[in-house]
């Protein structure tokens, strides 16, 4: 995976300011992975001329920082054959908690992954075979299908290998569900 970031040099002209790889990535076998790309602040003003990589550092954080924006890959795969659900729902937890967001694991009744976010996350899958699970159901993707995630309790599950997807989450404060 390579990220190309763009800026402006001392001279005003537009420059590449970064050219390599994820800045931080987390991955976990059996599950996938995430690999961060750029975090930066959703209306704050923006300077070109800034050279500074905002790509996330460190350990992975779910979840933007307050009024942010975070661009990451995130690859998910499909269970290894006969793994049990305990072991899943265990390494899941695991995974999240890693993230700073152990709170965020829902009901793992329907998937072991299952988890809430406090964000408006546009989604696109790349490359694979993909379901988007909610808690009313399953919803199957392919390559180049938006998804818009508001916010609502989901979890990802890739059929018959590994799925990419590229992800925009933007902090956005959750109105109380009743």
């Amino acid at each position: 995976m390579r990220r190309v970031i763009t800026g402006d040099d001392a001279k005003g002209q537009s420059v590449i300011i970064v050219d390599g790889p994820p800045s931080a990535v987390m991955a976990e076998a059996g599950l996938g992975g995430l690999f961060e790309i750029w975090a930066d602040a959703a209306s704050a003003p923006l300077d070109p001329r800034e050279g500074t990589d905002w790509g996330p550092k460190g350990e992975p954080v779910l979840s933007p920082a307050r009024g942010g924006v975070k661009v990451r890959w995130f690859i998910v795969e499909p269970p290894p054959p006969g793994a049990p659900k305990a072991a899943l729902d265990a390494a899941a937890k695991a995974a999240f908690a890693r993230m700073g967001a152990a709170a965020h694991v829902q009901d793992q009744t329907r998937h072991h992954a299952m988890h809430e976010t406090h964000t408006l996350d546009v989604i696109c899958l790349l490359k694979g075979d993909a379901s988007l699970i909610l808690e009313s159901g399953e919803t199957r993707l392919r390559p180049g299908q938006i998804v818009i995630q508001r916010g609502t309790s989901h979890a990802w599950a890739a059929h018959g290998g590994p799925a990419l997807f590229l992800a925009v989450l933007i902090d956005r404060p959750i109105t109380p569900r009743s």
